[in-house]
């Protein structure tokens, strides 16, 4: 009887823990409170809270600012999000990248517009490295990210699509009025550059630029990230020069011409 009666609370807890995990549906990556995730699973916010506690001890779930997303263990037992053309990026750029963190000695990332999210391709840690939740493979929204905004600044049909999404805030100062973020992203296309000062974590400030490919167009871009209170536009000269650099290697790559 008592086994029975064991059997039936752990059942519970799958079940439970199912239903929150469901109750993403498409907002894996964006985030969500736990009070929403509470609604739509049907449950109390108490019962909520002590269930994503156990997700995320197991990596099921994990922070995004004061909501919650997808953990990693759903991106290592899927398939890979990347095409074959972010293999070689990869390779053809870190070597920038281990560039850029020798001149910056912060946190820096390169990464790849897949829809209307960014994938990390490869990062870099600072000796001062904040709390992030970027990790390599992993996808974030682009809008809410210096190097995602500096992405979607050039590509039309990425950024229509963006805008006509849910923009969730990550924190106060994420960008959610569409109107908004259309400006911003003019600015992006006008300078090179972008900005986040605390739209994906409060404490976590970020300048990003394009690595622009053989057609002119970014194929990729990197971006330095720093504790707040530091300016990341203190790196704008280093950062776009290795840009630069890595752009005009991409340009001369038979490697990346042969990969579709």
């Amino acid at each position: 009887m008592e086994a029975t009666t064991h059997l039936r609370d752990d059942r519970a807890s799958v079940d439970k823990a199912l239903s929150l995990l469901l109750a993403f549906r498409s907002q894996t990556q964006t985030g969500i409170g736990v009070s929403e995730l509470a609604r739509r699973a049907d449950m109390s916010k108490s019962t909520a809270h002590r269930i994503l506690g156990m997700l995320e001890r197991n990596r099921a779930v994990e922070r995004a600012g004061t909501a919650y997303r997808l953990g990693p263990v759903f991106a290592e037992l899927g398939a890979r999000v990347e095409s074959p053309i972010h293999d070689v990026l990869r390779d053809l750029l870190t070597p920038y990248l281990a560039d850029l963190y020798q001149a910056t000695h912060q946190t820096v990332h390169l990464a790849a517009l897949h829809g209307t999210d960014i994938v990390y391709l490869n990062k870099l840690n600072g000796h001062r490295s904040v709390q992030s939740p970027s990790r390599i493979g992993g996808r974030i929204p682009a809008y809410c990210t210096a190097v995602g905004k500096v992405l979607l600044a050039y590509d039309a049909a990425a950024m229509d699509a963006a805008m006509a999404g849910p923009l969730s805030p990550w924190t106060a100062r994420t960008i959610v009025d569409p109107g908004l973020l259309a400006r911003e992203l003019a600015g992006v296309r006008a300078h090179g550059l972008a900005v986040d000062r605390g739209e994906l974590l409060e404490d976590l400030h970020c300048i990003a630029a394009p690595v622009m490919g053989p057609h002119g167009r970014p194929v990729a871009a990197f971006s330095v990230s720093c504790p707040a209170g530091v300016d990341p536009g203190s790196y704008t000269v280093e950062l776009r020069r290795l840009c630069f650099s890595a752009g005009r290697a991409l340009q001369t790559s038979r490697t990346l011409a042969g990969v579709r």
